[in-house]
């Protein structure tokens, strides 16, 4: 069991960040970072602490999750959204995937087409391009990539994707849900 890896995802799913975890139980941003990165233990008294902040017993989190026996996700699994105004559609290929440690997508782009604007955060995205050719903008660097291009990179920068091509692009995009 990686305590650090639940830690992190109780927190998440409380919607707060390692600062405001931090906060509540007198820890640094840093301590809570090297805690879910399993670097360092916590201490039993710092583990309920965190714990009680995150809403959960000691029985909860040590319990064994149980194992999602679904591999296979069909198209009626999958949920579809449009953005008329940003020209693109996002399909979520896997029911729930926030919750996962990765996010498989879908995406779309019609003619001048654009995926919104990220923030910095501690993911990592791996894009292939299906169809057409699309322009990855990573803080002041901007990037083209045309079909059957692979593209990977960290987003501690602000990031967004657009639509190069004259046509329809259509990506797969993968991110890490490790938002902090």
């Amino acid at each position: 069991m990686e305590i650090g890896s639940k830690i992190k995802s109780l927190r998440l799913k409380k919607g707060l960040t390692q600062e405001e975890l931090g906060e509540r139980t007198d820890l640094t941003k840093g301590h809570i970072s090297q805690l879910e990165r399993n670097l360092n233990s916590p201490s039993i008294e710092t583990l309920f602490a965190l714990l009680e902040v995150l809403g959960t017993t000691p029985k909860e989190f040590f319990d064994e999750p149980k194992k999602n026996v679904k591999v296979v996700y069909s198209t009626s699994d999958q949920t579809i959204y449009s953005d008329d105004e940003l020209k693109y559609s996002i399909r979520w290929l896997v029911p729930r995937s926030n919750e996962n440690e990765m996010e498989p997508v879908h995406i779309t782009f019609h003619e001048r087409g654009e995926f919104k604007r990220f923030e910095p955060s501690s993911a990592e995205t791996f894009i292939y391009i299906l169809n057409g050719k699309v322009t990855i903008k990573i803080g002041n660097t901007q990037h083209t990539a045309s079909k059957g291009d692979a593209v990977y990179y960290d987003a501690s920068e602000q990031h967004c994707l657009t639509n190069a091509h004259n046509g329809t692009s259509e990506i797969l995009l993968v991110a890490t849900n490790s938002y902090l």
